[in-house]
């Protein structure tokens, strides 16, 4: 069960975009982007509010992949295993960001909530590769040793 400041932020979001079927998108894009991840319990809760079904809102949810169910990380890194970065060594970078994590492709975000590591199949930056971005920001030509001292860095402002 989530703390009532959820579901206040919820109706707050809902309100900005009008509760109307056609608003599901933009508010549950809103919900992520405010909690890093779509709590199944505000699913269910919006669409209630906009007069649809659970079973509809959960289809489109589960539709486009950008919306996760799962919390993720305060640094959401996503490394690019198209071919261009797959030709170019991307999975060893990988490889080591799961070993400094501690994750695996089982267990992708730390216990700290501090990272998630996923893997997509492209960037649109072929030209840089091998890249990955931290929060949508792009990192080109990354070697493990690289992406090591990334994190690093990324501990020491988290």
């Amino acid at each position: 069960m989530l703390e009532q400041s959820y579901y206040d932020k919820t109706d707050e979001i809902i309100a900005s975009h009008g509760a109307r079927e056609s608003s599901l998108i933009p508010i549950i894009q809103d919900i992520q982007s405010e909690y890093r991840y779509l709590p199944p319990e505000l699913l269910s809760y919006v669409a209630g509010k906009i007069g649809i079904t659970d079973a509809k809102a959960y289809s489109v949810a589960t539709f486009y992949e950008n919306f996760s169910f799962e919390p993720k990380g305060k640094y959401v890194i996503k490394v690019c295993d198209g071919t261009a970065c797959h030709v170019r060594k991307s999975l060893t970078i990988l490889e080591r960001l799961y070993t400094e994590l501690g994750l695996s492709k089982e267990k992708v975000t730390t216990d700290d909530m501090m990272f998630t590591i996923e893997t997509v199949s492209c960037l649109g930056a072929c030209g840089l590769a091998p890249v990955l971005t931290v929060n949508d920001k792009v990192y080109p030509a990354m070697t493990p040793d690289a992406a090591a001292e990334l994190i690093q860095e990324l501990r020491s402002e988290g």
